[in-house]
């Protein structure tokens, strides 16, 4: 008997992401013309970080249905909000050119079994990396479609061996003003933080991504390791994660800290609950006409796979 399989709503048909052999292809064609050297210098990795999961394999369970082409990488990497470099989107990429995030350790505390401090490099050789292609929605109203790499949080948090008392994941980033300069504005309550509740944390679809476009994540993305949680504003996925805690309270977050009206703590994406200075209606995707925008979806698209997390809630109260 002949099964008929259903798309899940993430899928997408695999001509839309980027080929794997393709960009295997022109870094076989950069070395052979005596640029991998360079290449590699300006991305300021180490060649154990620059290599450790690479190349990745991409997951087709994690696409798209919709035709959605996959935002153009000159835009993932050029157009990025990470205040602790500048608030200029543009101009993060320079600022944070000359970073080194190479080693990097996160350290795991709070209610857990085995407290540690664990290497990046360690972590991917541990549990592999593979390629996702997620929606991503900024709180500004702008959204990308981008394959990331990476591997399920789930995995770190199984390694942790959380207390079962334990309700949330508080995620810091780094603190570093020197190489930092827009951490040097004080006004903001760095380093940043962001928090999530145990079972969002333990969905499926939550990932930690160490890459992006099959490559090592760039410095202005948020590496060398950052949290993506698709269904979610973008200021959820904290960047340049240092420290995980693991808590029985809510933390406490950098924009919910600063802006609690306008920035909540689950921030869902919900095109029925406006911004308070602008609607979330609609969203522009980068790349095209200033004044092109597409319907927002609820969850970004992702409501089949994540409503059930927040059955009963009243999601204009708990924004």
């Amino acid at each position: 008997m002949t099964q008929i399989r259903s798309n899940k709503s993430w899928e997408i048909p695999e001509s839309l992401a980027v080929d794997e052999a393709d960009f295997w292809n022109r870094r076989t064609f950069l070395k052979g013309a005596g640029l991998m050297g360079t290449t590699l210098l300006l991305c300021n990795h180490q060649l154990s970080a620059a290599t450790a999961g690479f190349p990745s394999q991409r997951n087709p369970k994690y696409n798209l249905i919709e035709a959605e082409k996959i935002t153009e990488e000159k835009y993932v990497t050029g157009y990025n909000n990470f205040y602790e470099f500048s608030l200029d989107k543009e101009d993060v990429k320079d600022k944070a050119k000359h970073w080194k995030t190479e080693p990097w350790s996160i350290e795991i505390s709070g209610m857990v079994q085995k407290p540690s401090t664990l290497d990046v490099n360690e972590l991917i050789n541990e549990f592999g990396i593979e390629q996702r292609v997620y929606r991503f929605r900024c709180v500004e109203a702008w959204s990308m479609i981008v394959p990331w790499d990476g591997f399920p949080l789930r995995k770190l948090i199984e390694k942790a061996q959380p207390l079962s008392s334990a309700k949330y994941i508080k995620f810091i980033s780094f603190d570093d003003p020197e190489e930092a300069p827009g951490m040097k504005n004080r006004s903001y309550p760095w380093p940043y933080t962001e928090g999530l509740r145990m079972d969002e944390a333990l969905h499926e679809l939550t990932l930690m991504v160490t890459g992006v476009f099959g490559k090592p994540l760039p410095n202005q993305n948020g590496a060398p390791v950052r949290l993506m949680v698709p269904w979610k504003y973008g200021f959820k996925s904290i960047k340049s994660i240092q420290k995980i805690e693991f808590t029985d309270q809510q933390p406490k977050s950098l924009w919910n800290e600063l802006a609690p009206q306008e920035y909540g703590f689950y921030a869902n994406v919900n095109p029925e609950v406006d911004h308070p200075r602008w609607s979330q209606a609609k969203e522009r995707p980068i790349g095209s006409w200033f004044f092109q925008k597409i319907p927002t979806q609820p969850f970004n698209g992702y409501a089949e796979e994540v409503s059930s997390l927040y059955k009963g809630m009243d999601l204009k109260k708990n924004y």
